[in-house]
């Protein structure tokens, strides 16, 4: 589908002392711009001014200029860059287009080195490309806590359900003590009725009566507090054995983490650093080779097309003398050398060229490695001081448990002791005459101590019943929370399909497209498939998703056949490029973000192909800059705007 053009203005770049550029200035209207001319006159080295004032960082200065800047001016607004060189590198400053480049650098700025353009011929993670730009670790990570959440939500769930098996036990339990207490305090009625009928007889033995009822009343207190302290040493072993369980537990959870002890992340740090700054090298390096092949080829084409003017001068014979010799004067030293020599010399600068961008994808794959790896060792040293952490909380918990419990051990065997003796005399006194009233005395103390632990276990089992419904309560909160986190789930791992499905969609649709303008021969189809793969990362293996491209030919009796990528030529891996990149152009609406595309270097795609990828890419950016020789360019349409001089 056409992408709608949206209202443009002409755009105007000044550029001093980038790549070969001394100073120039250019406008060009929206839409379709070539850069018409032989190899050797700017036209890259315009395209890296656009890139460097749109925000990339793949650009190099004049070899010879401490001091570059570009600016753009562009729908009433003016976006500088400005590159200064200081020992150890080039300082970039200004306000560029774009503050992040990263979408531009792999789906826009198509110059030679560019990493999407060279994904097919490098064999490169076509997946990864894709998804670089979207912090799948983050969404993955957001996952991982999102699932943590459900399981504790599905946790609560389950023991929400308990509760409400215990809610009946509860219930059954209230009752019962309700009927308990009905009866103690029905006998306990009794026995106080018996012991008014006792006192009418013996009013006159009322001091002894009393020191018998001060005695029962010790005792009902020390009992009391007995069963207090009973109650409270039991919670607290309980709590001890839970202590105790969760720290062999995480013991256990420690000693199967690895020890990040011997790892390193500092050293990973500083050789990702090192790492990045060759990466950077390696670029500018390649586009400066770039720019020394162009100028080598243009002086090289320039060479055979000109008439020295020492042959215009001379006579016959002296003319043939010279056209015998076939020297070319050299450009750096001035010396007579055979062109077929500086030929191999440029040969060598191309095969060096594609050496580096090839060291260039290797040093990105060992940066993403790298990283993987520093993820790895944080993630362990993370949960290893949680767990070391929280063993630290339990061993003080569980010295706090085991004090407590020794004191409430001292408290119980005094209060027994206390006990005893209080007992020992209550049985002398009811060894004497009035031991009848003081067995009553004493059932009465006994059913009042028996009254108030079951009107205090009925306390205890109502405020655990509250408690219980106010959990079971909480269940329609706890199961909308669960359907929101399970629909964030959802969300989040659609997001990372969707945008895997629409790359994958878009590339094989427009690849069946191009396929039909460019006509290859026994070239039928070209796609993309999405298929899962069990890899190892770390120590776990996991299902990960791949980008696999797959090539049908046909022969010449008309059999179809499925070929390998390796069989493909240099133009198809070419064009197949600059799909793989305009698929993700469109996939990640780069439009959006800068509204420029650039093809750069498209000599091995011939001039009839070359156009029909032109009015292709035409539809979808508002500024299409393409660089190319004058006989490519003279089988484009000539309503396109053409620049020839920079």
């Amino acid at each position: 589908m056409q992408r709608p053009q949206a209202s443009a203005s002409a755009a105007t770049v000044h550029a001093r002392n980038i790549g070969g550029i001394q100073e120039t200035t250019v406008t060009f209207d929206p839409g379709v711009t070539i850069l018409v001319g032989r190899n050797a006159t700017n036209r890259t080295s315009f395209l890296q001014s656009v890139m460097a004032v749109l925000g990339s960082e793949n650009v190099s200065m004049k070899g010879d200029a401490d001091e570059a800047e570009v600016t753009l001016e562009l729908d009433g607004e003016t976006y500088t860059r400005t590159f200064t060189r200081r020992s150890g590198g080039v300082e970039r400053s200004g306000a560029p287009y774009c503050d992040d480049p990263t979408l531009a650098d792999l789906f826009a700025f198509l110059l030679e080195s560019n990493e999407a353009r060279r994904a097919v011929a490098t064999n490169a993670d076509l997946r990864e490309l894709i998804m670089r730009p979207i912090d799948t670790a983050e969404i993955e990570a957001e996952i991982d806590r999102l699932q943590d959440r459900r399981d504790s939500l599905n946790a609560e769930l389950d023991a929400i359900d308990e509760r409400k098996g215990e809610l009946r036990e509860l219930e059954e339990r209230r009752e019962t003590l309700e009927t308990q207490i009905e009866a103690t305090r029905a006998e306990l009625e009794e026995t106080e009725a018996e012991i008014e009928d006792a006192d009418a007889d013996i009013e006159a033995r009322r001091e002894e009566q009393s020191e018998l009822e001060s005695r029962l009343a010790d005792l009902r207190e020390k009992r009391a507090e007995l069963e207090d302290v009973r109650y409270e040493l039991d919670t607290e072993q309980e709590s001890l054995t839970a202590l105790e369980t969760e720290r062999r537990e995480r013991e256990a959870e420690l000693e199967e983490l690895s020890d990040p002890a011997d790892a390193d992340p500092e050293g990973i740090d500083d050789r990702l650093r090192e790492l990045r700054e060759r990466k950077g090298e390696l670029e500018s390096q390649v586009n400066e080779l770039q720019s020394v092949i162009q100028f080598n080829e243009g002086m090289l084409d320039d060479e055979g097309a000109a008439t020295p003017p020492e042959l215009a001068s001379d006579g016959a014979d002296s003319v043939t003398e010279k056209l015998v010799d076939d020297s070319v004067t050299c450009w750096t030293c001035g010396t007579d050398v055979e062109p077929g020599q500086i030929e191999a010399t440029v040969e060598q600068l191309r095969e060096r060229s594609q050496s580096k961008v090839g060291d260039v994808d290797r040093l990105e794959r060992e940066i993403e490695q790298l990283k993987e790896e520093k993820d790895e060792i944080e993630q362990a040293r993370r949960e290893r001081e949680r767990l070391v952490r929280r063993l630290r909380e339990l061993d003080e918990e569980i010295e706090q448990a085991e004090a407590t419990i020794e004191e409430l051990r001292g408290r119980r065997e005094s209060l027994t002791g206390e006990i005893e003796r209080i007992e020992a005399a209550v049985d002398e006194l009811e060894a004497a005459e009035y031991g009848d009233m003081l067995e009553l005395h004493k059932t009465a103390n006994e059913l009042e101590y028996e009254l108030g632990r079951l009107e205090s276990d009925r306390e205890d089992v109502e405020n655990e019943i509250d408690a219980a419904e106010e959990r079971i309560a909480e269940e329609a909160d706890v199961r909308e929370e669960l359907e929101s986190v399970n629909d964030r789930i959802e969300r989040l791992r659609t997001r990372i399909e969707r945008i895997e499905r629409e790359a994958v969609e878009g590339f094989n649709d427009h690849m069946e497209s191009v396929l039909g303008l460019l006509d290859y021969d026994n070239l039928d189809r070209i796609w993309i498939e999405r298929v899962e793969q069990e890899t190892r990362k770390g120590r776990r293996k996991v299902t990960e998703r791949t980008f696999e491209l797959h090539v049908v030919r046909t022969t010449e009796s008309g059999a179809a056949y499925e070929d390998t990528v390796d069989h493909l030529s240099e133009s198809e891996r070419e064009v197949i490029g600059l799909v793989f990149a305009l698929a993700g152009y469109l996939v990640h609406d780069v439009a959006e973000t800068v509204p420029f595309v650039l093809l750069d270097s498209l000599e091995a795609i011939d001039s009839a192909r070359i156009a029909a990828l032109v009015d292709y890419f035409a539809d979808y950016a508002d500024y299409l800059l393409v660089a190319l020789l004058p006989e490519d360019a003279a089988a484009l349409d000539d309503e396109y705007e053409r620049i020839t001089e920079i």
